[in-house]
């Protein structure tokens, strides 16, 4: 499977990405107008693994109505200040959600599934995962 995309520099610091499948985004090294590219990096790797984390809690049969990845991440103090460590904790909304079955589907994804998290693994990123369950009427 392959995978396409275009950057257009904009003036500036600014750039203007298309995804191969159509989508725009601005990238933006002073936050002006858009995210910094290393932001995108964190956003893919969030979507990624809640796109997982979703999907499998669904095929368990568990009443999701809403996930949400926060992310956290250090970077080297020096150049290239690639990402040392990165913290992701799910907040899993349900009714009735099974607290194994939560920590199975984030445990597949990190070890499993995500391409983004075992792409940055393999090139030393630390990832950790916590999840916190929230019960809704």
């Amino acid at each position: 499977m392959s995978m396409s995309a275009k950057v257009k520099w904009d003036g500036d610091v600014r750039f203007q990405g298309t995804t191969g499948s159509g989508f725009d985004v601005m990238i933006d090294g002073e936050l002006q107008k858009g995210p910094r590219p290393m932001e995108l990096i964190l956003l893919g790797l969030g979507g990624c693994t809640s796109y997982d984390v979703v999907g499998i809690l669904k095929k368990t049969r568990q009443d999701v109505v809403d996930c949400v990845a926060e992310i956290e991440a250090e970077r080297a103090d020096t150049v290239p200040s690639v990402f040392t460590k990165i913290h992701v904790k799910f907040v899993v909304s349900g009714r009735g959600l099974n607290a194994k079955k939560v920590e199975r589907a984030v445990s597949l994804s990190a070890e499993q599934y995500c391409s983004a998290s075992i792409m940055l693994e393999k090139g030393g990123v630390e990832i950790t995962h916590s999840f916190e369950i929230v019960e809704v009427a």
